[in-house]
């Protein structure tokens, strides 16, 4: 199955400061800002892009409970994500099935752009945190 590169998710602890940085010093722009409450995400997300590459700005907003957090807290700021868009993610989770490589179903969801998402299990990515997603509700070019 063909897989795009689709965004990479950064951890930040500002996110004024990062916002700042990709647009006035990358000269990106600022697609969207918003804040997600739900259960395992708990972060306030920019979405920026510069020359056709989209980049999530992910700030937590509970220090105990985001996972934003714990990567901070474990890893330090930086790439916390890649995440690649396929065709279609059920499909995609059955090929992964039949490679033997698991994925974190507690983190299956749809965000508020349509973008239907779940992260596979790091412990089978060489512990690099990779979320498959696709755009069911979105009609190609």
């Amino acid at each position: 199955m063909e897989k795009t590169l689709d965004h990479l998710g950064v951890a930040v602890r500002s996110l004024e400061d990062s916002i700042e940085f990709y647009i006035n010093i990358l000269g990106g722009e600022m697609l969207d800002r918003y804040r997600s409450d739900a259960v395992g995400v708990e972060s306030d997300i920019a979405i920026i892009e510069v020359n056709g590459i989209r980049t999530e700005l992910l700030a937590p907003t509970n220090n105990t409970t985001s996972p934003i957090a714990r990567f901070i807290k474990q890893k330090g700021k930086g790439v916390h994500h890649i995440a690649y868009r396929v065709e279609n993610l059920d499909a995609a989770m059955e090929e992964l099935e039949k490679q033997g490589v698991r994925v974190l179903q507690d983190t299956l969801r749809i965000n508020k752009h349509g973008r239907r998402l779940i992260y596979l299990n790091p412990a089978d990515t060489e512990g690099t945190i990779i979320e498959y997603c696709d755009y069911p509700e979105v009609i190609p070019d």
